[in-house]
C-alpha cells in the first residue's frame, strides 16, 4: 500500500473519533517517519507507509490526544514537549499573547513576565521569544508540570531567562511584573468533556468548582498588587465567563476589558493596575 493510500484509509477510520481526521492521520504518518508533516507531504509519492504507524492509529482511535502520540504541539512561534501532566496548548490561548502585543506595541515590551499556573511554560516562553530581552517567572502547583516547563525552557535556549517554582498562585510572589499570564482552570466540575480531555488531560489544570470561577476567586483579590505600573494582567476565560469573570474583577477594584478569540467568542480578561486608571481617569 501506498502512503497516499494509507493516509486516505487512516482518514477514513479517524472519522470517528476526529474533527481533523486527515489531519492526524498525516500528523501521525509523519511522527512515524521522523519528518515534519509539510516535508512529508512534498515527497508523498517516494515514501512507503511507516512501520509503527497502524499502532499509531490505534491510539488516535482510543481517543488519546495527538500531542501526548506525538509528544509535542506547536503553540504561537514555538514547538512544545507535551505529557499528560500538562494541559495541552490550545490556539485559543494564543488570544493573550495577542492581547500583550497589542498593549506593548510601540515599547520596548515587557521587562519582567509572570505565568501563573504555567503548565508546559507555552504562555511564558512564547512572551519571552517575543520579546528577547525579557525573563520570566513561571509557577505552577504540580512538580511534574514544572518538569515540563523546565524541558521546555531548556530546550529552546530560554533557560537562562526563566525560573520556575512550585507555588499556589502567587502566594509569597513579592514582584512586579509588567505582563502578568494566567490559564488557570475554568470548567465547572458536572460539565461532560470530550473523552480526549477527560481520560488523558489533568483533572486540577481543568475544573475548578461548580461554575468553574473558584480560581478567579482567588486571584482577583491578589492581582493588583503584582502589576508593575504600564503593565496589564491577561486571564484567559471559558466562552460562557465574559460576565461572570470580570464581575470578579470589578469586585477587586479593576475596570475589565474582554477581548475575543478568533472565533468572536469571550476569551481574554485583561486588566490594568489601579494606578494606570485612575491616572487615565479610570
Amino acid at each position: 500500500m501506498s502512503l497516499a493510500q494509507w493516509l486516505r484509509e487512516a482518514a477514513v477510520q479517524l472519522e470517528g473519533v476526529s474533527d481533523t481526521p486527515r489531519l492526524d492521520a498525516e500528523l501521525l504518518a509523519a511522527h512515524a517517519l521522523g519528518m515534519e508533516r509539510q516535508d512529508m507531504l512534498l515527497r508523498l509519492r517516494d515514501l512507503d507507509v511507516p512501520e509503527g504507524a497502524g499502532a499509531l492509529i490505534a491510539r488516535r482511535l482510543r481517543h488519546e490526544p495527538i500531542a501526548h502520540i506525538t509528544g509535542r504541539r506547536d503553540f504561537w512561534t514555538l514547538t512544545l514537549a507535551v505529557t499528560p501532566d500538562v494541559l495541552i496548548p490550545r490556539p485559543d490561548s494564543e488570544t493573550l499573547i495577542e492581547a500583550a502585543v497589542a498593549h506593548f506595541a510601540g515599547t520596548d515590551g515587557p521587562a519582567r513576565v509572570l505565568d501563573l499556573g504555567t503548565g508546559s511554560g507555552a504562555l511564558l516562553l512564547a512572551a519571552l521569544d517575543q520579546w528577547p530581552h525579557a525573563t520570566g517567572l513561571g509557577i505552577d502547583i504540580s512538580p511534574r508540570a514544572l518538569s515540563v516547563a523546565h524541558l521546555n525552557a531548556e530546550k529552546l535556549g530560554m533557560g537562562g531567562r526563566v525560573r520556575f517554582r512550585q507555588g499556589d498562585w502567587a502566594q509569597g510572589v513579592d514582584e512586579l511584573f509588567d505582563l502578568i499570564l494566567c490559564n488557570p482552570p475554568y470548567i465547572p466540575s458536572n460539565e461532560t468533556l470530550s473523552k480526549d480531555v477527560s481520560d488523558y488531560e489533568p483533572y486540577g489544570a481543568l475544573f475548578a468548582g461548580s461554575d468553574g470561577l473558584d480560581c478567579y476567586r482567588q486571584l482577583a483579590p491578589t492581582t493588583a498588587r503584582l502589576i508593575a505600573p504600564g503593565g496589564t494582567a491577561l486571564f484567559e476565560i471559558g466562552h460562557d465567563q465574559g460576565e461572570t469573570v470580570p464581575a470578579l474583577f470589578k469586585e477587586a477594584g479593576f475596570a475589565p476589558i474582554i477581548l475575543s478569540d478568533l472565533g468572536g467568542r469571550a476569551r481574554c480578561v485583561k486588566l490594568v493596575g489601579r494606578a494606570d486608571m485612575e491616572l487615565h481617569g479610570g
